[in-house]
């Protein structure tokens, strides 16, 4: 079951060695059950600690975050994450068992999780590949693995750390290909952050765009392109340079 997310004027500080930095201040936004919101902005604005603040990893400074109408308290089977590195996955466990950690944590029968990591292997079109370790598999393929791992688990909420950064462009733009699928047939809410502007406009509903120096909120943008998305086509590109445009101001 998707879930809503309502981000309530939340700022974050840290310390450091000269005293107190504000990474985030006031930003409020929402997403609706079954939305692709992508994060937006330059480095330095706080899109990271944003999307650890709704992991839970992280605990506000002030305001609140809501998920589906109740505080974030911490971490939560509520919400998935996948991250950038690559080593997100346990060497030692091959895919099918990568994917079975989170229903073995909760204490799911064997051949239940079995027949669920098959499953969640099957929708990322890893089925192939289940006894296979994270070294035996490319970068893709191991991003894969780790969408398969979030979902398996069945949260409401997908949270994702420019997950294909790292990825040769070929690899990505099939990977975008791919997630936008697996989104559709999931139903999930996602939370997604990326710095690339074409990646946003082909993958999101709404683009959240943020200042830095603290990270503030621009503007959100919504995005009525029709799916599949034709990276090529003129509505794409001018998109793309209304996106731009609130980036370069």
């Amino acid at each position: 079951m998707a879930q809503s997310i309502n981000v309530d004027r939340i700022s974050y500080e840290y310390d450091t060695e000269m005293g107190k930095v504000l990474a985030v201040k006031g930003v409020s936004f929402g997403v609706a059950p079954s939305e692709f919101l992508c994060v937006l902005g330059p480095s330095g604005c706080g899109k990271t600690t944003i999307l650890n603040m709704l992991a839970g990893f992280l605990v506000p400074t002030s305001g609140e975050i809501l998920i589906d109408g109740h505080a974030v308290r911490g971490q939560g089977q509520d919400r998935g994450v996948v991250f950038q590195d690559f080593a997100q996955l346990f060497p030692w466990r091959s895919a099918r068992r990568n994917v079975e950690f989170g229903l073995e944590m909760r204490g799911v029968p064997e051949k239940h999780r079995r027949e669920t990591a098959l499953h969640f292997l099957s929708l990322v079109r890893l089925d192939r590949f289940a006894d296979v370790y994270p070294h035996q598999l490319s970068g893709g393929m191991q991003q894969r693995v780790a969408i398969a791992r979030a979902l398996a688990y069945n949260p409401g909420v997908l949270l994702m750390d420019e997950p294909f950064a790292a990825l040769d462009a070929m690899t990505r733009d099939e990977m975008q290909k791919q997630l936008t699928e697996i989104w559709q047939e999931t139903k999930k809410t996602v939370v997604y952050i990326t710095h690339n502007v074409a990646e946003a406009v082909y993958l999101a509903d709404h683009v959240l765009i943020l200042a830095a120096h603290p990270g503030t909120v621009k503007t959100m943008i919504r995005l009525d392109l029709p799916r599949p998305r034709d990276p090529l086509s003129v509505e794409f590109l001018n998109m793309q340079r209304e996106v731009m445009s609130h980036l370069s101001h």
